[in-house]
């Protein structure tokens, strides 16, 4: 089949997703709590009594919260419209009777997860499963082989996928991953695992193309991603395409920036005052009778993460890489360590919590909403971890030194991989293995609760480390702040560089504002503003593959070219074309 028909199709199954769905009869909210930038869901506020405060629809919301539950309505909507039910049972699977007969309950199934999931199986048969076939290259490359220091770009292939991990490795891969079995069961593991593989080609494309379009500015330094590729791509291919290029290009610039400030930012500052406060006893019991962090801890938390954020950021992509290059494996290791500690303890059990994993993920299960159910917290979850479609990897990898786009397309698809089969899985597994996940204190919780299960899984085996695992949550925010500062400011760029190229003067303002609102994460309840943030993230999906797709034969024809030379033998490593130099110099 002609490769734009590829493109043409998977255009035609996003229209027609949203065609035949019945928009207005209920959004993912409507199924559960809106998702954090983390992975994790936000439970529902309670109110005197001890009950849930009513949904939106049912009392007066801001101007923010008319607008968050507008984009729900537009892009989380049931894309089967409450048709898929199952009969509701509690957890020992006795089932839930109403006026004599069994309850049901609907599944839902997001439309924005949905393109997600559509997106990355979609693309990895198109690509021809590059995501497998070229992984031993991939990490051939981040170890330095291909590396030439006179390639134009700013950082190392390493330091570019440390820089993009470092936004996505951090709570969600430590409360998501907690949240998922909960809601969904262990089961859900398998599903986040398997969309992770697929998830690995979406990454490969958006970071290709960020390398094919990417802008260097008067002082040197590169600007990238999706604001770029969709925008000059896009005008490349002309007629009307360059027009809605355009479009897709500013909506994302928004969307981006206005992520790095809450979820990227404010979240991050936010939950680690909780972790710190909660773990060394700098709480406060306010009016209401509710543990607190102490004001004055906040605050000092706040200032001292926005002054190490800061002295970071003002350095660009160049000190973020530095800084990220060091952070991320450190702080990888340690929790990959510890778990792998807890799951040694724990070895009799593997086999048993492995088979659990995969009985679950392939087996009518009604309290976790069926088979369907499972596979959707599964899909969510990974999505919202590894960020796989959402194109904001893209903004740091493109950055990288190379001259060859196509492999750092392939050095970016490694993220996934490391972030939702290695440590997510790892996570998983503690807190299966553990018992941790179908404790009483977790089923009988009436909040949902995701870094509490893996702190008390950890706990249960090391007893001092739910101190560490403060202490690795302050680093994973610190590491994701110092990203998608970059990211937003990119965003910044693109838009203020239309009005007589002033994104790149008038950066510092932007960095300014952003290390502000370090501080006012810290010591804020965040409320709408948060939701908001989180819509703008996960939104940031649909302009991003919809250009994708437009963009998707172009890059094909990249990728045969470069893996055919690659295949041939005529691509050479650096120390290889050194050796060729030497020889024709002698």
């Amino acid at each position: 089949m002609p490769q734009r028909r590829f493109a043409t199709l998977w255009l035609a199954i996003v229209v027609l997703t949203t065609l035949v769905a019945p928009i207005g009869e209920g959004t993912a909210l409507a199924q559960e709590p809106a998702p954090s930038a983390s992975g994790l869901p936000t439970p529902p506020e309670k109110v005197e009594g001890g009950a849930e405060e009513a949904p939106p629809a049912e009392k007066e919301r801001t101007a923010l919260g008319a607008f968050n539950h507008a984009m729900e309505t537009a892009l989380f909507f049931d894309v089967f419209g409450g048709a898929v039910e199952v009969d509701e049972v509690d957890r020992n699977g006795n089932p839930v009777l109403e006026n004599g007969k069994p309850k049901k309950k609907s599944v839902g199934f997001p439309f924005l997860v949905m393109v997600l999931a559509l997106g990355a199986i979609f693309f990895t048969f198109f690509y021809r499963f590059i995501n497998l076939r070229a992984f031993k290259h991939a990490i051939d490359v981040v170890r330095g082989k291909y590396d030439n220091p006179d390639d134009e770009g700013e950082i190392s292939h390493f330091r570019a996928l440390t820089s993009a991990l470092s936004a996505t490795v951090g709570l969600g891969n430590i409360a998501g991953v907690a949240v998922a079995i909960v809601r969904g069961g262990p089961g859900a593991v398998v599903w986040m695992m398997i969309l992770a593989v697929f998830g690995m080609s979406l990454k490969f494309q958006s970071c290709t193309l960020a390398q094919l379009y990417r802008k260097k500015n008067d002082d040197g330094s590169i600007s990238g991603g999706p604001m770029y590729y969709l925008d000059l791509g896009l005008k490349k291919i002309g007629g009307p395409a360059a027009g809605l290029g355009k479009v897709l290009a500013v909506i994302y610039a928004v969307m981006v920036m206005g992520g790095s400030f809450g979820g990227g930012n404010m979240f991050q500052s936010n939950q680690t005052v909780e972790a710190l406060t909660a773990t060394f006893g700098m709480t406060v019991t306010d009016a209401s009778g509710a543990t607190v962090p102490d004001p004055t801890a906040a605050w000092g938390i706040g200032i001292v993460m926005a002054l190490f954020v800061g002295a970071v950021i003002f350095g660009g992509i160049k000190r973020i890489g530095a800084a990220t290059s060091r952070i991320v494996p450190i702080m990888v290791a340690i929790y990959v360590g510890a778990s792998l500690f807890v799951i040694v303890m724990n070895a009799a059990k593997l086999p048993a919590a492995i088979g659990l994993m995969f009985s679950m993920a392939f087996t009518k299960n009604a309290f976790f909403g069926g088979l369907l159910g499972v596979l959707v917290q599964g899909v969510q979850r990974a999505a919202f971890s590894n960020e796989a479609g959402l194109g904001s990897a893209a903004i740091a990898h493109a950055a990288a030194k190379t001259d060859e786009p196509v492999r750092e397309g392939m050095v970016a698809m490694l993220g996934p991989f490391i972030d939702t089969i290695v440590v997510c899985f790892m996570t998983a597994m503690v807190v299966i293995v553990t018992g941790q996940w179908n404790a009483d204190a977790v089923v009988n919780a009436q909040n949902l609760q995701g870094a509490a299960v893996t702190a008390g899984a950890f706990e249960s085996a090391i007893s001092w480390f739910p101190e560490v695992l403060s202490v690795s949550i302050a680093l994973f925010a610190y590491s994701t702040q110092v990203s998608w500062c970059y990211y937003g400011e990119r965003g910044w760029i693109y838009l203020l560089d239309h009005f007589n190229g002033m994104g790149l003067k008038t950066v510092p303002i932007f960095r300014l504002i952003f290390v502000a609102f370090v501080v006012i994460g810290a010591t804020n309840k965040l409320g709408d503003v948060l939701a908001f943030s989180d819509i703008m993230i996960l939104s940031m999906a649909f302009p991003n593959l919809v250009g994708c797709a437009l963009l998707a034969p172009k890059l094909r024809e990249r990728l045969r070219d470069y893996w055919d030379r690659y295949q041939s033998g005529e691509m050479k490593t650096y120390d290889q074309l050194l050796a060729a130099k030497a020889d024709e110099g002698a």
